[in-house]
């Protein structure tokens, strides 16, 4: 039994390797910028980064005076296999402290940093960290796609700020969706065509050939999610299309009251009921503009066996989900007459 056991931790341990995806440097470069007044005399903390090889750590660091910070913390989990979880060959799970540069030549030298030993393995979900989390006013880091759901609630949970790299797909959890749709959680300003490279040794590239990096595996669909509020979330999205005069483009679902839209570039303008938009809208959504009522599958209006009354547009097919949507509404075209 103690064999299959250990078996059973290797299997896992292999697995979440493969969670390690190191963010470039200029990826964080192009969406903390937007946030700089958010970290003034705050305390960071990045608890999902080797903080020896962190990006993260090397951004936050080396603009510590620029952006005003009170203290920077970074924590890893680190399993006693050091080539399992990290590229450092240390068996010591630790944590770094850096409270700014202290010779004057604003770099932070090893010697400013302080490192402290973990007596556990630096798991998000440790008792340790758990402190070093309560110690924080913002979390900002690129945790385990597998456990996003877990890590977002502990954010939550002792009410956190955070900017953090998620995959889109999360947008469909039903606990992520709650979020966004009490305006508890919104998306960033995001990577170019929602992709990013990392670097991640554990995965084959099959990018093309003009989207290939040596060494980093492209990931489509990367978003950043956080509850800072930025400039973006509130600018309305320029609509060009009318529902009157081009029903044919909009057809209805025959068990419920609502339209389809394939693309967000195509909500209409002057339609008053609900609209099904593709998840992708949430990059777009202002909360000024827009009210979320609620998606089909995975929150509050749940359409099982929605289908459209064209025959050939069918939501689903045999049971099988082909593509989820959102209900929305307009907010502002209640109280203008068009």
């Amino acid at each position: 039994m103690a064999k299959q056991s250990s078996n059973s931790n290797l299997h896992q341990a292999k697995n979440n390797k493969k969670d390690e995806f190191y963010t470039q440097l200029a990826d964080i470069e192009n969406e903390l910028r937007h946030y700089k007044p958010h970290f003034k005399d705050k305390v960071v903390y990045c608890n999902c980064d080797d903080p020896r090889v962190s990006n993260f750590f090397h951004y936050f660091s080396y603009n510590f005076e620029h952006l005003g910070l009170k203290k920077l913390i970074a924590t890893c989990y680190k399993n006693q296999d050091a080539d399992l979880f990290s590229t450092n060959q240390s068996e010591q799970a630790i944590y770094l402290e850096y409270t700014g540069d202290k010779n004057g030549n604003s770099v932070p030298d090893v010697e400013e940093i302080g490192i402290k030993p973990l007596k556990t393995d630096g798991d998000f979900r440790s008792p340790e960290s758990i402190e070093l989390l309560k110690q924080a006013d913002i979390v900002v880091t690129n945790p385990p796609f597998s456990l996003f759901r877990e890590y977002v609630a502990q954010l939550i949970e002792y009410d956190k700020k955070f900017i953090i790299v998620g995959h889109q797909n999360a947008i469909t959890y039903k606990d992520i969706f709650k979020l966004i749709k009490e305006n508890k959680l919104w998306l960033g300003y995001g990577f170019k065509r929602n992709m990013a490279h990392f670097v991640n040794k554990h995965y084959v590239d099959y990018a093309s050939d003009n989207d290939h990096k040596e060494g980093m595996i492209r990931v489509s669909g990367v978003v950043w999610y956080t509850n800072i509020d930025t400039e973006k979330r509130h600018e309305d999205l320029i609509l060009h299309k009318k529902y009157h005069g081009n029903e044919t483009d909009y057809p209805k679902y025959d068990n419920y009251d609502a339209i389809n839209i394939d693309k967000t570039k195509d909500i209409p303008i002057d339609f008053v009921g609900v609209m099904g938009v593709p998840i992708t809208f949430i990059d777009k959504y202002n909360p000024n503009q827009f009210e979320i009522l609620g998606a089909e599958t995975f929150e509050s209006i749940e359409v099982r066996h929605c289908i459209f009354q064209k025959p050939t547009h069918k939501l689903y097919n045999s049971e099988r989900l082909v593509y989820k949507r959102i209900w929305i509404k307009h907010k502002i075209i209640k109280h203008k007459k068009l």
